[in-house]
């Protein structure tokens, strides 16, 4: 027989491995599930013990040139279902639907399949037929269509199989059976598991209803999961194919496992710092009859000491909370900084699994995963990052041979060209550092093609971290070439700086328009935080061209501090928000921060709060900025505007920064204030304002007074003016002669 077993998304080779241990051949993976072949011993195995699957279905028939409803069901009546389901049954009709123009409701397909079942059944039963149950079915059948293609299936397995039955209550915040059984499978601790001699101790420090714990101990102990709930009905019970011999059979084999199983010794923690959560998981475990061997505890996992580890050596899996804030208002970058500190400081020889929805989280857990893993959790996607936690002893060994590799690479003489390379950054380095060094800038460019041969711009953070980002070579540079000049370029960034080679990020930057200039580079999700000007932001070498902080509007950014003390700040192409940031700073009333990408505003709302501005009068708005400037009304006392050269909208006709300044500016100066300023900015090298708008406004281009020293080799970096509304004249009142005396003679 042929059988389909649904499953969630990068879900199906846990699938897989399962159906092979249960008996099943001739496996084949698709986007929905995957497809095996096996008798009926297998297909009850699978249903005992499968921990990921959700449904069971077994096919009936094929077909194909299914071009419209009618076809449907003209294929439909002519499947023999007499030989499922009877007059006196009760049925249902479930559907999938895919790549069927001609359908325009998927579930007009279920109808149609139920017509051709009842009509069908008339037809065998003297006019009798069954009825349609939609809550308890005997019977349950399934169609699933793709293009011309049709497939009947029957229902083997049921409800789903992941409802263990065992969960009694449980947090807002819910972990899917199923979900909890694929971290598991993923994780280093199942490993150990099916290598090692003993059970591995296991740890959720954030256990919320007990899900990850229950799981492990459930299979641990060898349980078959569908044997939980001891009044689970599975759909196969009720189809004219059963056979209770080798039902019973199965059954058998699966409590002689677990009643070996339950004198295990097991050392499974389970802690969370919310007393009511550790009650639920408590209830849920007993419910599961594994709550022997789970020790349960009221716990902060960041304010542990040694004494409380476990065990010298053992197993984190844990999804702790991600989103944006705790329920006490500390941001939740805090938890992850300090969830961190604590597994590299008291957990060192473990293996750790942590499932997180927001990536950017993971990064100030500040160690390196060995490998990820997706996951979609009701629809988020969520990585699942797996970590070893080194010891002092390992650290120091990995450390001595970086050192190492480090010293026989500085070792070895520069090429000509780095040489040469190397002269001139430490010729830059020895006439800026000391000037950045005064003002206490700790972010700043020191390179920018000053050599031809080495075109590339580099950028100096805090330090400890390089941005190099390479100007795209002319097409008749040979590609030897180019790629010769940049690693020389490395090697004499790396001489010159003393900052390791590893903490040089390295992109290429080319000439972007439309839809390529927000194209993501790679998905690291590594935050790093920077300071300027007594603030901090997160940065990104990575994942994007911009690390998400334009070093060259530093001067502009400190011009916004100083004139926002109760200001009505507007941000427009706000980016990652380091203006507003700056506008809190300097006291603004309130802000305004538009952007059109949701990742960037998201980003900036991150930078607000890593700064503490949590306030209710800061608001951030999705939306392409021209449209939000023609559809809103609010006024504001100090805008900045920061367009793009050139983009993309699916809501109006590309934007180009010298063809549409003009509307951008008096969309803006609509919602300035009679006494407000608009600074302007933007970065197209051949700008020029147009001459007709300084008729209509007071415009004054500051761009030399915004370029720092850092940028002084190239003062076309960007261009920058303040804008003003025309102050009002007032009437000169004219007086004659007599009207003068009158008023002497008054005085």
């Amino acid at each position: 027989m042929t059988f389909f077993v649904t499953a969630a998304q990068y879900q199906n080779d846990i699938i897989a491995d399962e159906i092979i241990k249960a008996g099943g051949t001739d496996v084949k993976t698709s986007s929905g599930g995957v497809e095996f072949s096996g008798d009926l011993k297998t297909a009850y195995n699978f249903c005992l013990w499968s921990r990921t699957a959700t449904r069971v279905l077994l096919g009936i028939y094929e077909e194909d040139g299914i071009q419209s409803s009618d076809d449907l069901y003209d294929a439909s009546v002519q499947v023999p279902w007499e030989e499922w389901v009877t007059p006196e049954m009760t049925f249902s009709v479930t559907e999938t639907v895919k790549h069927t123009e001609w359908l325009n409701n998927s579930h007009f397909a279920a109808i149609r399949l139920k017509d051709a079942i009842v009509d069908r059944i008339r037809e065998k039963f003297n006019q009798e037929r069954p009825e349609v149950d939609l809550d308890n079915p005997q019977v349950t059948f399934h169609v699933h269509l793709d293009e011309g293609h049709i497939a009947w299936y029957v229902d083997f397995s049921g409800k789903a199989l992941y409802r263990r039955g065992y969960r009694k209550d449980q947090t807002e915040a819910v972990l899917a059976e199923y979900l909890a059984a694929a971290i598991l499978y993923r994780s280093e601790w199942r490993k150990a598991l099916e290598t090692e001699g003993s059970t591995p101790v296991l740890l959720d420090p954030f256990c919320g209803s007990g899900t990850i714990a229950i799981e492990a101990a459930l299979w641990a102990s060898d349980q078959a999961p569908a044997l939980v709930d001891p009044y689970r009905h599975f759909a196969f019970l009720n189809l004219p194919i059963h056979d209770e011999k080798i039902w019973n059979e199965c059954l058998d084999e699966a409590r002689k496992r677990a009643e070996i199983g339950m004198k295990k010794e097991i050392h499974i923690y389970a802690w969370d710092i919310d007393p009511h959560a550790v009650d639920i998981a408590r209830t849920n475990a007993r419910a599961a009859n594994v709550d022997r061997f789970i020790s349960f505890g009221i716990q902060d996992f960041n304010d542990i000491t040694s004494d409380e580890v476990p065990a010298k050596k053992g197993y984190i899996v844990t999804d702790p909370p991600y989103g944006v804030r705790l329920d006490d208002g500390e941001p939740l970058f805090v938890l992850y900084r300090k969830m961190g500190e604590q597994l590299a400081t008291l957990f060192t020889g473990w293996n750790v699994a942590i499932l997180c929805g927001e990536q950017r989280l993971l990064s100030y857990v500040d160690m390196k995963p060995d490998r990820t893993n997706s996951i979609s959790n009701g629809g988020i996607p969520c990585q699942l990052a797996h970590y070893y936690v080194f010891s002092e002893q390992e650290r120091a060994d990995m450390i001595a041979k970086a050192q190492q590799r480090k010293a026989e690479r500085l070792a070895k003489p520069l090429s000509e060209g780095a040489q040469m390379a190397f002269n001139r950054l430490k010729k830059n380095l020895e006439a800026i550092q000391p000037l950045m060094q005064a003002r206490k800038v700790t972010c700043y460019r020191f390179y920018d093609a000053d050599m031809p041969e080495y075109s590339a711009a580099i950028d100096w953070y805090e330090g400890t971290y390089i941005s190099l980002q390479e100007y795209a070579a002319p097409d008749e540079i040979p590609p030897e070439d180019t790629e010769r000049r940049l690693n020389e370029l490395i090697d004499a960034t790396e001489r010159a700086t003393g900052i390791d080679r590893e903490k040089i990020f390295v992109k290429q930057r080319s000439i972007q328009s439309g839809d390529n200039q927000y194209i993501k580079f790679s998905d690291t999700s590594k935050y790093y935080i920077v300071n300027e000007n007594g603030s901090r932001y997160m940065v990104n070498f990575t994942d994007y061209l911009d690390t998400g902080l334009f070093l060259d509007h530093r001067l502009i950014r400190a011009k916004i501090c100083e004139l926002s003390k109760d200001k009505r700040f507007l941000n427009l192409f706000c980016y990652t928000g380091s203006a507003t940031v700056q506008a809190a700073k300097g006291g603004a009333l309130s802000t305004v921060s538009v952007d059109a990408s949701a990742t960037y505003l998201d980003w900036a709302g991150q930078n607000m709060r890593l700064n503490g501005y949590n306030q209710m009068n800061h608001f951030f708005y999705k939306s392409d900025c021209i449209k939000f400037l023609y559809d809103t009304y609010d006024r504001y006392d100090l805008i900045f505007c920061d367009p793009p050269t050139f983009s993309n909208s699916k809501d109006r006709e590309s934007f180009d920064i010298q063809r549409d300044h003009v509307d951008l500016i008096k969309a803006c100066m609509m919602h300035l204030a009679p006494e407000g300023l608009l600074i302007f900015s933007c970065n197209f090298r051949r700008f020029r304002m147009a001459p007709f708008l300084y008729e209509d406004f007071d415009i004054e281009d500051i761009t030399a007074e915004t370029i720092d020293v850092d940028f002084a080799r190239d003062p076309r970096i960007h261009w920058c003016f303040t804008i003003r509304k025309h102050k009002e004249v007032q009437p000169v009142r004219i007086l004659t002669k007599k009207a003068v005396l009158k008023k002497n003679d008054e005085s």
